[in-house]
């Protein structure tokens, strides 16, 4: 179980942490049970959620008996949800609906075994401090032209209340005369969106049942479909990047990072 939180107790509210974990990837199949480390990594990412101070508690959300098991194995709290789920947001509301007790459910993608306790707190804490809007994630500072120039990559832009103004594979903003000095300003005129997500929970049901928006379409991002439907996300910032792991070489290297130590 999670620490308590450390906030005062009047603006404290009930979070959990909901991990979408499916069985058929497309490019690593089966990676949520692949366990060269001893642990299958699902159990890897479980586990470091659970080091985040302010939510209750952390759960599996999971289409496959498999993994179902697995979870169970290592003592982890899981449940079984629709196969034909059309995303991970989906998934998570679908657990959501049942935890009625809680206000904010925070959606960690299953791939993520090095995910930041912090950065979880973090999404928590912006929804906490701001009680009228419905949805939080974070990014990180862009340094590379390669990682701004790529469309695995994605980028956001926010405003000075730190509140979404969009979210592009392009490079945004988009210099019309390049320098390499923009990388390096302080402070960051590009960040890498992470995929950490925290919505209350009302806010989670109703957009998850609302149709994917055109521009969602044409960038295939789904936090679009919040943006378009004139809702704000918050955007909170830290300093290191997680990355998940969508190829066996991006497996491959963490299993090596975890053997050095």
């Amino acid at each position: 179980m999670a620490q308590q939180p450390t906030l005062p107790l009047h603006i404290r509210s009930a979070s959990y942490v909901v991990i979408p974990a499916r069985l058929g990837s497309t490019r690593l199949p089966e990676k949520m049970l692949l366990a060269e480390t001893g642990k299958p990594l699902v159990q890897h990412t479980y586990e470091s959620a659970l080091r985040a101070r302010l939510p209750e508690g952390v759960c599996v959300a999971t289409d496959h008996p498999r993994i179902f098991e697995a979870v169970r194995s290592f003592g982890g709290e899981v449940h079984m949800t629709d196969p034909g789920a059309a995303s991970g947001t989906d998934r998570v509301a679908e657990v959501a609906r049942k935890m009625t007790h809680v206000d904010i459910i925070v959606n960690v993608q299953g791939d993520e075994p090095e995910i930041s306790p912090e950065a979880i707190d973090l999404v928590v804490r912006l929804l906490e401090e701001n009680p009228s809007v419905g949805m939080s994630t974070v990014c990180t500072p862009i340094r590379g032209r390669a990682q701004l120039d790529n469309p695995a990559c994605v980028k956001v832009v926010f405003d000075r209340d730190g509140r979404a103004m969009y979210f592009s594979r392009s490079p945004i903003p988009h210099p019309r005369t390049w320098s390499d000095a923009l990388l390096r300003a302080d402070p960051p005129h590009f960040h890498q969106h992470l995929g950490l997500y925290a919505y209350r929970r009302e806010f989670l049901l109703k957009i998850a049942q609302m149709a994917p928006s055109p521009i969602e379409r044409i960038e295939m991002l789904e936090q679009l479909r919040v943006l378009e439907a004139g809702h704000p996300i918050l955007v909170g910032v830290v300093d290191v990047p997680t990355f998940g792991i969508d190829t066996l070489e991006d497996y491959r290297a963490f299993v090596e990072n975890r053997r050095a130590g």
